[in-house]
């Protein structure tokens, strides 16, 4: 869609180059939503492609991926064996259910940024323990939990003028043993509800409730819960009011799909795997 609002277009190729905010100003990650619609109060288009960041990086400590590091790049990355968990960044690029335009369009960053319940690289980070380090208008950087940057549709804790770099995902949890479930109204619907499941070699299991929810929303236990645990949990995480309402889900089937996917997460990650309880 044309954006006939648009009088100026940057195009930063190093980060001294990022502009002051100012009203009207639009970050362009891929674009893919941005012109899906009309956008009448932007006036500014800040490119970030033309930062040349590296896709991705995967290292002893993690995987860093880069704000603009397409959906097609990120699906494409071969992790390293023990990183069990890897499985879920595939699992949630085809939660897309986009077409390769979109796939080699669509950025991570920009994902994110939106806030969208359905977003599924916010599934993918918050599950993962990620965290975002965001480039600050004076020159700062600091770091902070992508569970704690989105906080719901549209509404991400980003001032004006800070610009997400990257999004780290630690080695510790792309160990883990890893479950996903998504439901969604049609076949090739949007994401009415993705719930993941991890489980560290301690014990440890961890519920993470995105699609279903205005915002990501993470249980944790020390062990694998019981079933009646679970479920108390669950309705203690997630009062009534936090689960979204749109075209491609209402409340209550929210909320029913969510205990129903999270009851065969546990059962699956409580599984014996490889020796392991």
């Amino acid at each position: 869609m044309d954006l006939n609002g648009v009088t100026e277009v940057l195009r930063p190729r190093v980060r001294a180059e990022l502009p002051a905010a100012r009203g009207g100003d639009a970050v362009v990650g891929g674009g893919t939503w941005l012109f899906s619609e009309p956008q009448p109060s932007v006036r500014r288009l800040v490119d970030l492609a033309g930062l040349g960041w590296e896709p991705f990086r995967a290292g002893a400590d993690g995987l860093s991926i880069s704000a603009t590091c397409t959906v097609a790049e990120l699906n494409g990355f071969e992790p390293p064996v023990a990183w069990r968990a890897a499985s879920l960044i595939r699992a949630c690029c085809r939660s897309f259910l986009a077409s390769f335009k979109i796939w080699n369009t669509a950025t991570v960053g920009g994902n994110i940024c939106l806030g969208l319940p359905a977003g599924p690289m916010i599934s993918l980070a918050v599950a993962l323990e990620g965290e975002g380090i965001v480039w600050g208008p004076d020159g700062a950087e600091r770091r902070a939990r992508v569970a704690d940057l989105v906080r719901g549709p549209r509404e991400v804790a980003l001032a004006p003028g800070e610009v997400l770099r990257s999004v780290e995902l630690p080695a510790a949890a792309l160990r883990r043993r890893a479950a996903f479930r998504r439901a969604s109204l049609t076949p090739l619907g949007r994401s009415g509800v993705l719930l993941i499941g991890t489980r560290a070699d301690d014990g440890g299991f961890a519920l993470t409730v995105t699609a279903a929810t205005r915002r990501p929303v993470e249980i944790a236990f020390p062990a694998v819960p019981s079933s009646a645990g679970l479920a108390a949990r669950l309705a203690a995480a997630i009062p009534q009011s936090l689960y979204y309402d749109d075209m491609h889900g209402r409340p209550d089937w929210r909320r029913h799909m969510t205990h129903l996917l999270a009851q065969e997460i546990r059962d699956e990650l409580d599984q014996r795997d490889e020796g392991r309880a």
